[in-house]
């Protein structure tokens, strides 16, 4: 007995500084002792059949200018220099035409901005949806409601819903990841799970302003432990973490450790090899502009994120910012979309020559859009009327242009799709029904689209 007291103390000291590092937000797996069916991640059925079984979300933070992207607008360019009928905030603004040539590209013909060359040899895999619109022009509010349906209330974000309903297909990774998360304007709400169980929240890699070949998630390796003995101690802390559960019956904070500290247990053998991309092939690494500083950091965050969905991760949101050109536009546009065009380019590439397009959507958009008149000279400000997002893959329909907003790109005319609608509508292309995806919270049943939301079928196969 004195010796196996000894031996378990010995082990508890040992957690403050090996193993227990190990647990950090959003792992998540089975914990010790139980069946794989237990786990709150554990592969689900969908509610019906699925076109995809996973997303890519490319989340182009600050909003970028649908009439300067994807919405051509030649009456915008006819009308430059007159004064906007609807000036919003600038008393007296002036309409500006876009700066940059449109062309059409594709079977279907879809107009793309010079902005964008690469993705334009795209266009017969793009859907583009010309009449999306928020509730607020505010980057703060429209941030959150574009990740958790909701500008007021602390609320699960879309991976976290997406892994709820799904669960995840790989025990040793998160079925969650954010890419350099942004940390401005909800900052982890946006990847978060609120209410829905802790192991729902995405795990984080990376920060902004971190070029991502220097992220790392830290502790990975243990340096004191082998994986015998950390198998030995962490059974020993899982066993007292479920007393505590058996004790007091719900404990969310509990139930979080040992999820997370199972997953990361295995993840010492996974994770360093989707991180690290060394065996990479040259071509490979061409492809998404690894060769060019341009490029190279956005490029290694849409491959890392190529590297998750082929594991088995479930959703993966890449981040690339700052698209807010309130001045400088011309410059900024032009920088941003030459460091994300190539790369995302390369990930469409990529996932069709590997089979994995036509199961996995990929999303790409920001949290509004930006006025057809101009600010500062060279700039636009925001617009939560009409802006463009655009789908690939995943069972939407390809080189298709769906709705459109009035002649100068003000507002949502034709077909208007609200941040609720996509979101329903993306987890109804997972097989999700929206209005059944739900989770008892405060009284009643919560949902991502909170009473809104319609499924656009038109733009599906």
């Amino acid at each position: 007995m004195p010796t196996q007291l000894l031996n378990r103390r010995d082990l508890l000291k040992r957690t403050s500084t090996g193993f227990g590092y190990l647990a950090f937000a959003g792992l998540s797996t089975v914990a010790a002792g139980a069946s794989r069916k237990d786990s709150p991640l554990s592969p689900r059925a969908p509610h019906f059949q699925a076109r995809a079984k996973r997303v890519i979300f490319l989340c182009m933070a600050g909003a970028p200018s649908h009439v300067d992207t994807f919405d051509y607008k030649p009456e915008l360019s006819s009308a430059n220099g007159k004064t906007s009928s609807r000036p919003g905030r600038i008393p007296g603004a002036k309409l500006m035409g876009s700066p940059w040539k449109f062309q059409q590209h594709g079977e279907g013909g879809l107009w793309i901005s010079e902005l964008f060359p690469q993705i334009a040899k795209h266009a017969d895999e793009l859907c583009v949806i010309n009449s999306m619109h928020t509730d607020l022009p505010a980057h703060p509010e429209a941030c959150l409601m574009l990740h958790t349906g909701s500008s007021q209330f602390i609320r699960p974000s879309l991976g976290a819903w997406t892994l709820y309903g799904l669960g995840c297909e790989t025990d040793n990774l998160p079925g969650f990841i954010a890419i350099k998360p942004t940390g401005r304007n909800g900052g982890t709400q946006n990847y978060g799970s609120a209410f829905l169980p802790s192991a729902c929240q995405a795990t984080r890699i990376g920060s902004e302003g971190q070029p991502i070949a220097q992220a790392r998630i830290g502790n990975i390796v243990n340096p004191r432990l082998d994986n015998p003995t950390q198998r030995m101690q962490l059974d020993l802390v899982q066993a007292m973490n479920r007393d505590i559960i058996e004790r007091e019956r719900v404990h969310p904070g509990v139930e979080g450790v040992i999820e997370s500290y199972e997953l990361a247990f295995r993840m010492q053998d996974k994770l360093p090899g989707v991180m690290y991309m060394s065996r990479e092939s040259p071509v490979s690494k061409e492809l998404y502009g690894l060769d060019d500083p341009t490029t190279a950091d956005f490029g290694r965050q849409c491959l890392l994120a190529r590297r998750m969905i082929e594991s088995g991760v479930r959703f993966v949101e890449v981040s690339h910012g700052d698209w807010d050109q309130h001045r400088g536009m011309k410059a900024g546009h032009a920088r941003n979309a030459k460091a994300v065009d190539r790369p995302i380019a390369g990930l469409l590439t990529d996932l069709r020559s590997r089979g994995l397009l036509d199961d996995t959507l990929v999303v790409w958009g920001g949290e509004f859009g930006r006025t057809p008149h101009g600010q500062n000279d060279d700039g636009r400000d925001h617009n939560n009327k009409g802006f463009t997002f655009w789908l690939a893959g995943g069972g939407v329909l390809p080189g298709f242009v769906y709705g459109q907003t009035d002649e100068l790109g003000y507002e949502a005319v034709d077909n208007p799709m609200h941040i609720h609608d996509l979101h329903a509508t993306i987890l109804h292309i997972l097989g999700l029904d929206h209005q059944r995806l739900t989770y008892r919270y405060a009284g009643r049943d919560m949902r991502l689209t909170d009473i809104s939301g319609t499924v656009h079928n038109s733009i599906l196969m």
